[in-house]
């Protein structure tokens, strides 16, 4: 009787396609992936460590009674439990096993499966990771790098992460398709190898290979253009002081929503970036560390346009969670569910873990490729956006 276990060379093909071509914010964020199995919307508590407040050196007997912390934490969901299901019967694979097509057209649909899933985590990666940044730079619908031999794009972004006080290593850099090709077509600098010390993008066209002013660079599928909001008229209500986020407004209409890009008649020069919206006059939140001057009261409010973010970020301050799904256990701990074959098997790349379940039913059968996950931008002001 066919079992799982014959089909794991085909599956580690098909992983080895969509891994690679897919795969952008999944790398660049803190990981939490293992084969553990946990239930659909269960929290997980990430810590948080604050601050600290330096204390002066004063000579005495015993050592000073100090240094207690209150450790803070982010509570994250497994918010996601999904499968995608791959069926065949008997007849329909008679004629494509004696053609010898058979084992190709299953390697292709676990590939799509696995690239489905795959680019539903990138998605909610990209989802929470612009929706939840500090500040931005660029102008919208004007892509990144497109002046030749210019990457102050690049350094501005990395100045938002430097002024917020982000880690100095393990930055990450997350670019849409049209960056990457003006990265490729005008930043001549970065395809002279004698200069870059790596022929990587020039033969390869690999971007993942080209650190970039302190950047570890990648290409996702799932960055691409979002909808501002339709608030307009709005102003402050009472004067915002120097770190503050959240910002009262009032008199005006419509929506102003998570990621809107906005800027106060106070302030002009920073793009500050929306966490929480409103869709009427209320509170807004804007990005930590808040705002970097004074907004006094009645201070007028500009929602920026329709852009493409690019997202630079501290590794930590992004997380990502897999599980595979969960299954049924009956009272002597074996596994209650009515599958006939199950198996995980992890990409090499991603280093996700992904379960595949085998179900034989009348005369067919029917995987399940399954994932369960959980996002979260847990430090908005060591996320910043580069603006398209």
């Amino acid at each position: 009787m066919a079992t799982i276990t014959n089909l794991i060379p085909t599956i580690y093909e098909s992983l080895d396609i969509v891994s690679r071509e897919m795969v952008g914010f999944i790398p660049a964020v803190s990981r939490d992936v293992s084969a553990e199995r946990a239930a659909l919307n269960q929290s997980i508590l990430v810590p948080i460590v604050t601050a600290q407040t330096a204390a002066d050196n004063t000579p005495a007997v015993a050592s000073p009674d100090t240094g207690d912390q209150t450790v803070n934490n982010v509570s994250m969901t497994i918010s996601k439990s999904k499968h995608i299901p791959i069926r065949w019967n008997g007849e329909q694979q008679k004629g494509l096993v004696g053609a010898g097509t058979f084992d190709g057209i299953l390697k292709n649909q676990f590939a799509q499966a696995f690239r489905t899933l795959v680019n539903l985590v990138e998605t909610d990666l990209f989802n929470a990771a612009y929706q939840n940044a500090s500040r931005a730079y660029g102008t919208a619908t004007t892509t990144p790098f497109g002046t030749a031999g210019d990457l102050s794009d690049v350094a501005q972004v990395r100045k938002i992460l430097d002024d917020n006080g982000a880690p100095q290593t393990d930055l990450q850099l997350v670019l849409g398709s049209a960056a990457v090709a003006n990265l490729r077509g005008k930043q001549t600098i970065l395809l002279k190898v004698n200069e870059s010390a790596s022929q990587a993008l020039l033969r390869q066209g690999s971007i993942t290979d080209v650190p970039l002013e302190g950047f570890a660079l990648h290409n996702s599928n799932s960055i691409s253009a979002v909808t501002k909001g339709t608030g307009a008229s709005y102003v402050t209500s009472g004067s915002t002081a120097v770190g503050t986020n959240s910002i009262a407004l009032v008199t005006g209409t419509g929506t102003v929503l998570a990621g809107d890009v906005v800027t106060f008649a106070a302030d002009s020069v920073n793009k500050y970036v929306v966490n929480t919206g409103v869709a009427a006059p209320g509170t807004i939140v804007i990005g930590a560390p808040g705002a970097l001057t004074t907004i006094a009261t009645a201070n007028a409010l500009t929602v920026g346009n329709n852009y493409t973010p690019n997202m630079a970020f501290s590794r930590s301050a992004m997380q990502l969670i897999t599980r595979v799904p969960a299954m049924p256990i009956g009272p002597d701990g074996m596994t209650m569910d009515l599958a006939d074959d199950m198996v995980e098997v992890t990409d090499p790349v991603s280093g996700i873990t992904f379960q595949i379940v085998l179900y034989r039913q009348f005369r067919q059968m029917v995987f399940h490729v399954a994932l369960a996950w959980g996002t979260a931008a847990i430090k908005p002001n060591h996320i910043a956006t580069l603006i398209g």
